[in-house]
């Protein structure tokens, strides 16, 4: 799954940085399932003042888990989305995705989230295709 990437951003990347606003931009209009999602974790996350807030509902088609799997597992796309919602995010599952506020990136929870026994509790027979 690839980024819909506008003639006038690609020829501001071939000249050199690109605006990180521009390229969240992109990012929102090409996966828009991805950056909702995020959205919505983040949106959780200031709600309740917590320390980290997660979505671990499966996207309603493989297309939407698409989504995820390209913006959580490319770093400059993740680091775009974490610049602009100044969190960190974590990912399990191909589709439990969690933010962690800064200050809580080493909190008991983060290090639990983002652990080996954290991987192998939330793993499922539903999830082992995915």
């Amino acid at each position: 799954m690839s980024l819909t990437v506008s003639p006038a951003l690609l020829d501001a990347a071939e000249r050199g940085p690109v605006d990180d606003a521009e390229f969240v931009a992109c990012v929102r209009d090409s996966l828009p399932y991805a950056f909702e999602t995020v959205r919505r974790v983040v949106t959780e996350l200031e709600a309740t003042g917590a320390d980290h807030a997660d979505d671990a509902v499966p996207p309603p088609t493989e297309a939407e888990r698409g989504q995820l799997l390209r913006a959580l597992a490319s770093d400059a796309i993740r680091g775009g989305l974490e610049r602009h919602f100044n969190v960190r995010l974590a990912f399990q599952n191909c589709h439990r995705v969690a933010a962690f506020r800064p200050a809580a990136v080493d909190s008991a929870a983060y290090r639990a989230f983002v652990s080996a026994r954290g991987q192998l509790l939330n793993q499922s027979p539903e999830l082992r295709n995915c």
